[in-house]
């Protein structure tokens, strides 16, 4: 069995979902794995959420337990003793401490970006504001999310489902050779969401083929609760 590597709580996850097409998700497919697809789409999903309470092998790092994550990711899938594992790679992750950069870049193949961060969690009497914001090239990109208070199960054989259950990643190393990992969490809860603003340019922070996206509407945003997670030392595939 996988030791745990990290722990941490993952709160209040924003995600706006975008239909793509498969050609613009090929450069980046780890070896061995394959599109996975929702209603015969593709998607990637833009998602942005806070590390609280972050442990490393069990330690708590020093100013490194809370902080803000955004990342672009797309969805695939692996067989391995005939059984298909479901998972997330990622085009990039969005963090605010170039610790966290420097040792998943160096030790993990990881695609991860130093920029400065901030969110704002606003609750009013039937609201909650949910947002996002991350700095580059002379401008400020945000996710913003505006949901009801009270939470709701995911329907099973939903878009919500195929976004928030899928629980291994992939890191693509070389044309030849994929990291794996597992992430474990309970199924989570979602809020309805009433409104909301997402300013990125996407082609200046994830490079010029994803500038498709200034454009596109999102099939759905919504917020996830969260919960605490477990990641799972990894292997070479």
């Amino acid at each position: 069995m996988a030791k745990t590597f990290l722990q941490a709580e993952w709160k209040k996850l924003a995600m706006a979902n975008y239909k793509v097409d498969p050609k613009l998700l090929q450069p980046h497919l780890p070896f061995k794995t394959e599109l996975d697809t929702w209603n015969n789409a593709c998607y990637v999903s833009l998602v942005g959420f806070m590390f609280q309470n972050t442990k490393v092998k069990g330690f708590k790092i020093p100013f490194h337990t809370n902080f803000e994550e955004v990342n672009l990711r797309f969805y695939v899938r692996y067989k391995e003793n005939g059984l298909w594992k479901r998972g997330v790679v990622f085009i990039k992750e969005i963090v605010p401490k170039h610790a966290l950069t420097l040792v998943a870049n160096t030790l993990y193949g990881e695609h991860y970006e130093t920029m400065p961060m901030t969110h704002n969690w606003s609750t009013y009497p039937h609201k909650q504001v949910i947002e996002y914001k991350w700095f580059k090239k002379t401008k400020w990109h945000s996710i913003k999310v505006e949901t009801e208070l009270d939470t709701f199960e995911i329907k099973e054989g939903s878009e919500e489902e195929f976004i928030t259950e899928h629980y291994w990643g992939y890191t693509k190393l070389n044309n030849s050779k994929t990291s794996e990992y597992g992430v474990e969490h309970p199924k989570w809860s979602v809020y309805k969401t009433l409104d909301f603003t997402i300013d990125v340019s996407f082609g200046d922070i994830y490079g010029q083929p994803f500038n498709s996206l200034n454009n596109a509407t999102p099939t759905s945003v919504f917020l996830a609760e969260g919960s605490i997670i477990e990641v799972k030392t990894g292997k070479i595939i």
